[in-house]
């Protein structure tokens, strides 16, 4: 919709809307002197904005600091200000969101004949039904920002705090360090002009939006940048942290073992993504997401923000903006074949999860955990344990931004390991290294307790079964591991003996579920 101006000859009153102020609009067009005159800010406006800002919302503080400055811009003679109208109701401003306080601002530029100022096109539209004047502000396109002029390069993430100088982490998952700008500490109101100047480009820009805004802090999705405000009462002081994907992988970049890849297009459907923060899980759950897209599933998210730069093939549903009820019946009814949920934090994500994996959808969950094991623990009390293998089949560890370890879930009835009478055979749910095969945890219930055996370092196994018959068929080579891999340094005077057994040695890969490297050295 373009902007609507009507212009007069003589002097107009322009009422400006809870929409362009919060903005922060209104100023930049007085500055700019598209608009001259008197600007009317209604009762309704600044209660609302009041109601606002005593709940914490950063929408408030940002629409009460847009008024101050065009009070300011006034004192210079720019404009007339004057606030008018009746005050509303305690039920208007408790219906805001339902557009009552919007109703009573039309109804106010109905009766003075003034021009109805406002970035909501719904109002716009209303409004000119009718039969008002009206100036539509349309989002403007996004301009640089003083968050986005601390990334540089590599720099992960931005630490504003009010007292400290700002801090930026510099690298990439895993690998990283903490950074001082030079510079004096930043003051509480140079905190609070970023942050307004955020949640005011959030309203603008068509690619952002303000994910939560409570009391003591606001996260907003802006563009590329994941930002989290605090302030007091919640914390003793400002702070923003601001962060940004620094690398987009697909699937490929990953190298997975073939073997990994057929699981994904051929059986798994209930998969965690699990490891410590900043470790890269988001960014392995974003290029798995692409892989199911790009093979013609149909793939949805719940996220909490909306962060996953995705194909707009991908709809991206916000936790925060639905209840895990009205979720649960969106997912059910479009039925799509992989659900990411990202992440997994409370009883009721872990039922939105459990319910809509039992229905038949597609899993992927992302869920903080400092070891493989932790993240199907985390399971354990809320399902019954047999019910585990039916939602969770497959586990991804994260580790440095690389998949560090993966595990298969399996059911079996078996006399669990360690145990020597054959009447405490049990059901009993199998962690496996899916790689190897080898055996690396047993659950299962003893009495009435719930508990997690670990049978094997699977790895090491591994990493020991796999030397010896190296050593055995070439001796002199040297084996490596490194990111799951096998990599078997031969030097090229052996290379007759290596061309003999080759084939054999090929076989190691199949045989321990190893992705094999053979590296020729130079003398």
């Amino acid at each position: 919709m373009e902007e609507i101006v009507y212009p007069s000859p003589v002097e107009e009153s322009y009422v400006p809307d809870t929409s362009v102020l919060v903005e922060g609009a209104v100023s930049k067009l007085v500055e700019d002197k598209r608009l001259t005159g008197r600007i009317i800010i209604h009762r309704a406006v600044l209660a609302e904005l009041e109601h606002q800002a005593n709940q914490g919302k950063a929408v408030g503080f940002a629409g009460l600091e847009e008024v101050k400055r065009i009070r300011m811009l006034a004192e210079k003679g720019l404009v007339e200000v004057s606030v008018e109208g009746e005050p509303p109701r305690h039920s208007d401003v408790r219906m805001a969101g339902l557009g009552a306080i919007d109703a009573l601002i039309r109804d106010y530029a109905w009766e003075r004949g003034g021009i109805l100022v406002t970035g909501d096109r719904v109002q716009a539209l209303v409004a000119e039904a009718m039969g008002l004047r009206v100036m539509y502000i349309p989002p403007r396109p996004a301009g640089r920002l003083r968050v986005e002029e601390y990334f540089k390069e590599d720099v992960m993430s931005v630490h504003l705090k009010e007292g400290a100088p700002p801090i930026v982490k510099k690298g990439r998952p895993g690998q990283w360090r903490f950074i001082q700008i030079p510079g004096s500490p930043l003051e509480r109101s140079e905190v609070e002009e970023i942050a307004r100047e955020i949640v005011e480009e959030a309203r603008r820009r068509r690619d952002s939006f303000i994910e939560i805004d409570r009391e003591g802090s606001t996260i907003v999705q802006l563009g590329m940048y994941r930002i989290v405000i605090t302030r007091p009462p919640l914390s003793e002081g400002w702070e923003i942290t601001a962060v940004r994907p620094l690398v987009h992988l697909s699937l490929s970049d990953y190298e997975l073992p073939a073997k990994l890849l057929k699981r994904f297009e051929e059986k798994a459907e209930g998969i965690l993504i699990a490891g410590a923060p900043g470790m890269g899980k988001t960014t392995f759950a974003q290029a798995l997401a692409e892989f199911y897209a790009s093979k013609g599933r149909v793939v949805k998210t719940i996220e909490s923000p909306r962060d996953m730069r995705l194909p707009p093939v991908v709809t991206q549903y916000s936790k925060n903006y639905a209840s895990p009820d009205e979720l649960h019946d969106i997912l059910l009814l479009s039925r799509p074949d992989y659900t990411v949920f990202d992440e997994l934090r409370n009883d009721a994500d872990f039922k939105l999860y459990v319910d809509l994996r039992l229905a038949g959808i597609g899993m992927i969950g992302v869920i903080h955990a400092t070891t493989p094991i932790d993240a199907i623990q985390r399971f354990i009390g809320r399902v019954e344990l047999g019910m585990i293998p039916s939602i969770i089949d497959t586990v991804i560890y994260i580790r440095n931004g690389r998949v560090d370890m993966v595990y298969e879930v399996r059911m079996t009835v078996k006399l669990p390991t360690g145990l020597k009478e054959a009447e405490l055979a049990r059901p009993v749910v199998e962690v496996r290294d899916f790689l190897s095969g080898e055996l690396a945890y047993e659950i299962y219930t003893f009495g009435e307790q719930t508990v997690v055996i670990p049978v094997r370092r699977s790895r090491r196994g591994v990493e020991a079964k796999l030397q010896r018959e190296v050593d055995r068929l070439i001796p002199g080579a040297r084996l490596e591991f490194s990111e799951g891999r096998a990599v078997i340094h031969v030097p090229r005077e052996l290379s007759k003996v290596l061309s003999r057994r080759l084939r054999r040695i090929r076989k190691l890969g199949d045989k321990y579920g190893v992705d094999v490297r053979i590296v020729l050295e130079n003398p």
